[in-house]
């Protein structure tokens, strides 16, 4: 039987926990990206940029510039509302 995980609620999350989780979904955003599972990097990226832009100017220094940029700027070029949606 496989181990149980714990279900996380994104909306109760409050700071270092917030950041935490942020950084988790960025860095499973960019796996999937690597994987070339696009739909399921759209949505991860998603999520994570709702929880990123709860996050106060000081608890957004704490994520990792490389995860900064792919999330905001790289991701953008890929992800951008000028790109065909997915079907």
């Amino acid at each position: 039987m496989p181990a149980k995980k714990n279900k996380v609620d994104p909306d109760a999350l409050t700071g270092e926990a917030l950041v935490k989780e942020v950084n988790r979904r960025i860095r499973l955003a960019r796996s999937l990206w690597d994987q070339h599972r696009n739909k399921a990097c759209r949505f991860e990226r998603q999520r994570a940029i709702e929880l990123y832009d709860r996050l106060t100017e000081q608890q957004k220094e704490k994520v990792p510039q490389a995860l900064r940029v792919w999330l905001r700027y790289r991701s953008e070029k890929y992800f951008g509302d000028h790109r065909t949606p997915p079907s």
